[in-house]
């Protein structure tokens, strides 16, 4: 009798803690335009939209994508992306994406993580050399793409692209959130703001303190 009222009240606790991680695991509506302003909204699916009703084609819209970006930046390449930011209409779906230009031979777009998002890359125009890092222990993979190659970066790994052409390289990313955000390595390492001490980057990168001094005064390009 005692081992089933134990057997009982465990399943019982198993339920509860079932029901209390309970999700809805996709909107409740067919869209949730974002607002700023919750005087100019509905709350729905626990965020504040904008009426349904209200909502225009300009609200799921983005122009510009035709146009290349400026790459004439320390790095050599731009990324325009097109998030909720852009498109108050992406809220709640879960997908956004980005247009990617290098510069010809060396243009690069640094390594960097996407803490929210897993990226598909596809190649318009030239050749890149691309890759990423897995988790400890860090096993690198790359590829050389061609215009009409496809390639997957997973969710938070270090990735990178680099155009290895002698003309403009051009991409496309979709990513799925619709805020994917960006941790470029050397820009959140050597210049955070207030930078990281330099006791700890020296012994992390086992460097003398002069190297982590000159890192640190250097000007990080932002490619975003």
């Amino acid at each position: 009798m005692q081992r089933a009222r134990s057997l009982v009240a465990f399943v019982l606790l198993a339920l509860s803690s079932s029901f209390a991680s309970a999700f809805d695991p996709s909107p409740l509506q067919d869209f949730c335009v974002a607002i700023k302003d919750p005087k100019d909204g509905v709350f729905v699916n626990g965020k504040f939209c904008r009426d349904p009703m209200l909502a225009t084609a300009n609200d799921f819209s983005f122009s510009g994508l035709n146009i290349p970006g400026n790459t004439s930046n320390k790095v050599g390449s731009n990324v325009t992306l097109v998030n909720v930011d852009k498109i108050p209409g992406l809220n709640t779906l879960g997908i956004s994406l980005a247009r990617i230009d290098f510069a010809p031979y060396g243009g690069l777009n640094p390594p960097h993580t996407h803490p929210r998002a897993t990226e598909i890359l596809v190649v318009l125009e030239g050749t890149l050399y691309v890759g990423f890092v897995t988790s400890n222990p860090n096993r690198l993979i790359t590829k050389f793409l061609n215009a009409g190659d496809v390639f997957v970066f997973p969710v938070g790994l270090i990735h990178f692209q680099f155009n290895i052409g002698q003309t403009n390289a051009v991409a496309i990313s979709g990513l799925s959130s619709q805020n994917p955000g960006v941790i470029t390595i050397a820009n959140a390492v050597f210049g955070s703001n207030p930078p990281i001490n330099l006791d700890v980057l020296t012994k992390a990168f086992q460097v003398d303190k002069n190297v982590v001094n000159y890192l640190q005064k250097q000007f990080w390009v932002n490619n975003h």
